[in-house]
């Protein structure tokens, strides 16, 4: 049956599509950024000079039109061979027959730390190869703590815990105790998927079944609400870099934040700690929301076989550890090992940006990821300005999941 394509950019560019030839032995890859990173410069050179005939041919596109262009030359039928794109968006391009399978062996699975190839995978296929990995933690001030008569070195470890010390800040200092992102942008989406996974809920099954409306997911909706009178004033005007500015500028006593916020703590007099994201009532562990970029192989470029392999070469575990830095590029690695083992020795600040993994959970592939992003938007808003009650914010953006699985 021919897909139905709804009001996005995929469908826009469909209606007017019109197919070209492709370009032989040469793999073009739509590159998100300002430049290409001299890490995959190299590679990319010694993968051309192994495979004679062949060249990569990398178009840096800026992060706020790249995945927009990707999109349009594949509807269009002119795709490029490969694109960095957001996990999240590989079910919509699937789809409408954009994209090929990129299928992994047992072994190539094992390699990555648990549920990372579930950010790539539906239907019991993987639709992309991941590149990039974000995890969140528990980022408090220790002075404010100290300030509102708290345990400076003890930072909550539930979500009860979270909203009681946020309270005590708020009431003791007059600062806001926690900060928390509201604005219309998708990290709010992103922020409040972290109280899902640190309580073991989920948004859509294995089977595509929609799981938003859930007990565990009620419970994180409520503790949003219970913690808004004690969070940043206005919390819809603030997307989670403004927030972090605020802790930065210490004018919050607890954020969850990506480990770029250690890096830019290491030069202010923020006397902070880091640890687990706090856990729900119903938690088996630590989580997180586990956000990756991946390389999308898109069909018609009549390369797709050699662009698997390319794409499996450049995201290789030499190649990653490279790309990664170590921990000083602000990402969390991908796969466990030696080098990370250094990283944390190195910089211990890191454990629990990896210890949430174990138990995270990924960004929910649906067909229309922005109808996903707008529909959890309208629910976290509506309950943080007191427009709606958790049960039914959380009902209503269950049906409109429905149509977008």
């Amino acid at each position: 049956m021919k897909p139905v394509f709804r009001k996005t950019l995929i469908g826009a560019a469909l209606a007017c599509s019109t197919a070209l030839p492709a370009l032989a032995e040469d793999i073009s890859w739509i590159y998100c950024g300002d430049k290409i990173d001299p890490v995959h410069e190299k590679y990319i050179k010694e993968w051309e000079a192994k495979n004679d005939g062949w060249t990569v041919t990398p178009e840096v596109v800026g992060w706020g039109q790249c995945q927009d262009k990707a999109t349009t030359l594949a509807a269009a039928g002119s795709p490029a061979a490969m694109a960095y794109v957001g996990s999240r968006t590989l079910k919509e391009f699937s789809k409408n027959d954009l994209i090929v399978p990129v299928p992994m062996t047992d072994e190539e699975k094992a390699a990555y730390y648990p549920h990372i190839v579930d950010t790539v995978t539906f239907g019991g296929t993987q639709w992309g190869v991941p590149i990039a990995f974000s995890t969140k933690a528990f980022y408090w001030n220790k002075d404010l703590f100290k300030a509102a008569g708290l345990d400076p070195e003890k930072p909550p470890t539930t979500w009860a815990e979270e909203i009681a010390d946020a309270k005590a800040i708020k009431e003791k200092t007059g600062i806001a105790g926690y900060g928390l992102p509201a604005k219309t942008f998708d990290n709010t989406m992103h922020q409040f998927l972290h109280w899902v996974y640190t309580n073991n809920g989920t948004v859509i099954d294995d089977a595509g079944n929609i799981t938003l409306d859930s007990p565990q997911n009620l419970a994180a909706l409520q503790a949003y609400k219970d913690i808004t009178p004690y969070s940043v004033e206005g919390a819809t005007a603030y997307e989670q870099n403004e927030i972090r500015a605020i802790f930065l500028d210490g004018k919050a006593g607890m954020i969850q934040a990506s480990v770029g916020a250690a890096n830019l703590l290491k030069d202010t007099k923020i006397n902070w700690g880091v640890a687990n994201l706090p856990t729900g009532p119903d938690a088996k562990g630590p989580g997180t929301l586990l956000i990756t970029d991946s390389l999308a192989i898109f069909k018609g470029s009549g390369v797709e076989d050699k662009a698997i392999e390319f794409a499996k070469f450049i995201t290789s575990p030499e190649v990653q550890e490279a790309y990664e830095g170590g921990g000083l590029a602000g990402l969390t690695p991908l796969r466990p090992g030696p080098a990370v083992d250094a990283m944390l020795a190195a910089n211990p600040y890191w454990k629990p940006f990896i210890d949430g993994i174990e138990y995270g959970g990924p960004e929910p592939l649906l067909t229309d990821y922005k109808g996903l992003q707008n529909a959890m938007i309208e629910m976290v808003q509506s309950v943080v300005t007191g427009a709606a009650e958790p049960q039914a914010a959380l009902t209503k953006a269950a049906k409109a999941l429905e149509e977008y699985k």
